[in-house]
C-alpha cells in the first residue's frame, strides 16, 4: 500500500513537471521587444496622447457658438407718463456671430496637429528605454544560465572529490583536513547555484513586467541567441545619425512645433470679424425696426500687437537654443559612440583570448592534476586549488561576457537599435 501511494505521488511530480515545462513560452529577444511594443502602458499612454492631438486639432477650424438674446428696449419704468406712442418702448431678439479669419483657424489647426508629433517621437525614446532595459534583463539571463551550467559541473566535480576523499581517509591515503575543505568548497558552490538561480528568477520578472503579462506565466528565453558586434558606419554621418535617434527628432519635432506657433502668432495681425442683428418689436402702435452692424477688430493697434510680437520674437530665440542643443546632442553622441566602440572591439579580443588561451590551459591544468591525484600522485588540496584557478577564470570569463553584452546594449541604445 505504501510502495502504491509513493508511485501515485511520483507520478503525479511527473505529470506537473511535463505540464509546466509544456506551458512555458519560449521567447526570442525579438518576441520580447515586440510584446512590450504592444503591450506596454508606458508606451500605450503616449498612443492615447497622439490620438488626443488629432481630436483636438479636428475641431480647431471650429467657430463660436452663435449667441441669442430676447428683452426690452427703451421700455419706460412703471408709473411713467407716456408722451408719444413710441414711448411704450420695445421688445428685442438680437443674434451674433463671430466669424474669426481664416488664416488664424488654419494656423491654429496645423500647430495643434503638429504637436502629435512630438509625443511619437517621445513614445520612441520610452521604447528605446524600455527596449535597452529588455536586452539587458536578456543578456543577464542567457549569461545566469551559462554560469548555472558551469556551477553545475562544478557541483559534480568537488561531490567527486568529496566521495574519493572519503574513501581514501579510511586508508590513510587522505587527511579529515581534506573532506572539511572539499565539503566546504561543494557548499560555496551549492550557494553560487542557489544565487544564480535567483537572479534568474528576477530577470524573468523584470521582463514579464515590461512584457505586462502575467508574473504567474512561466516563459523561457531562447539561450542560443547569438550576440554579435559590429561598429556602425552611421557615426561618421550626421545626417543619418539624426534620422536615427528619436530625441534629435524630437528635437526637430518641436522646432516645428514652435515655427507654427510663431506663425499662429503672427496671423494675430490679421483682423476678426462679427456681424449682429437686432429686430425691435414695439409695445405700440410703432412700425418694426431692426439694427444690422458689422464689427471688425483692429490688432494692429499699439496696446494690443505689443503681446504678440514678443511672442514672435521670443519663440525665435527658443528656437535658436534648441538648434544649438540638437548640435550640442550630435557632437556628443558621435564621440561617445567611436570610444565606445573601441571599448567593445578590446573587450572582444579579452574574451577571445579566455576562450581560446586561459580556459583551456586552465581546464588542461586541473584534469592533469585531477588524473594525478586518482592516481595517488597528488594531493586534494593540490587539485582544489587547480579546480578553483579554473572555476575563477570561468566565472571572471562570463562577469566579462555579462559586461560585453552590456556595453552592447548601451551602443545600441545611443543609435537606437
Amino acid at each position: 500500500m505504501k510502495y502504491n501511494i509513493k508511485k501515485s505521488f511520483f507520478f503525479a511530480g511527473i505529470c506537473l513537471s511535463l505540464a509546466i515545462s509544456t506551458s512555458a513560452q519560449m521567447l526570442t529577444l525579438e518576441n520580447v521587444l515586440d510584446i512590450i511594443d504592444k503591450k506596454n502602458p508606458m508606451l500605450q499612454e503616449y498612443d492615447n496622447k497622439v490620438k488626443a492631438l488629432h481630436e483636438y486639432s479636428a475641431g480647431a477650424k471650429s467657430w463660436m457658438a452663435p449667441m441669442v438674446g430676447a428683452g426690452t428696449f427703451m421700455y419706460p419704468y412703471p408709473s411713467q407718463m407716456m408722451m408719444e406712442e413710441r414711448d411704450k418702448g420695445m421688445w428685442m431678439f438680437s443674434i451674433e456671430q463671430e466669424i474669426p479669419n481664416p488664416a488664424k483657424l488654419n494656423a491654429n489647426r496645423n500647430y495643434l496637429r503638429s504637436r502629435a508629433g512630438i509625443e511619437k517621437e517621445g513614445r520612441s525614446i520610452q521604447f528605446n528605454n524600455l527596449r535597452t532595459e529588455a536586452k539587458t534583463y536578456y543578456y543577464q539571463w542567457m549569461v545566469a544560465e551559462e554560469k548555472l551550467k558551469v556551477l553545475m559541473e562544478n557541483e559534480k566535480i568537488m561531490d567527486l572529490m568529496l566521495k574519493l576523499a572519503k574513501i581514501r581517509y579510511p586508508y590513510n591515503q587522505g587527511s579529515l583536513g581534506n573532506i572539511y575543505k572539499a565539503e566546504g568548497r561543494l557548499s560555496e558552490v551549492q550557494n553560487m547555484i542557489t544565487m544564480t538561480k535567483s537572479d534568474i528568477e528576477a530577470n524573468s520578472y523584470r521582463l514579464k513586467a515590461l512584457m505586462s503579462i502575467s508574473s504567474e506565466d512561466t516563459i523561457m528565453i531562447d539561450t542560443t541567441t547569438i550576440v554579435d558586434f559590429n561598429p556602425d558606419q552611421i557615426i561618421f554621418d550626421t545626417t543619418t545619425l539624426s534620422e536615427q535617434r528619436s530625441d534629435v527628432r524630437q528635437i526637430d519635432q518641436t522646432i516645428e512645433v514652435m515655427r507654427l506657433n510663431q506663425r499662429l502668432q503672427k496671423f494675430q495681425a490679421k483682423p476678426d470679424f462679427k456681424i449682429k442683428f437686432d429686430h425691435m418689436q414695439p409695445v405700440g402702435n410703432m412700425p418694426n425696426q431692426f439694427s444690422a452692424m458689422a464689427m471688425v477688430s483692429i490688432p494692429i493697434a499699439p496696446w494690443s500687437s505689443k503681446m504678440y510680437k514678443s511672442e514672435v520674437k521670443g519663440m525665435h530665440y527658443d528656437i535658436e537654443a534648441m538648434k544649438k542643443g540638437r548640435e550640442a546632442i550630435l557632437v556628443e553622441t558621435k564621440g561617445m559612440l567611436a570610444g565606445m566602440a573601441r571599448q567593445i572591439v578590446r573587450m572582444k579580443q579579452q574574451l577571445n583570448n579566455y576562450e581560446t588561451k586561459i580556459l583551456p590551459s586552465l581546464r588542461k591544468n586541473y584534469e592533469t592534476l585531477m588524473l594525478a591525484y586518482e592516481e595517488n600522485r597528488e594531493q586534494l588540496p593540490i587539485v582544489i586549488d587547480g579546480w578553483e584557478g579554473m572555476n575563477m577564470a570561468q566565472m571572471d570569463y562570463l562577469e566579462k561576457m555579462e559586461e560585453y553584452y552590456s556595453m552592447i546594449v548601451s551602443y545600441e541604445k545611443e543609435l537606437e537599435k
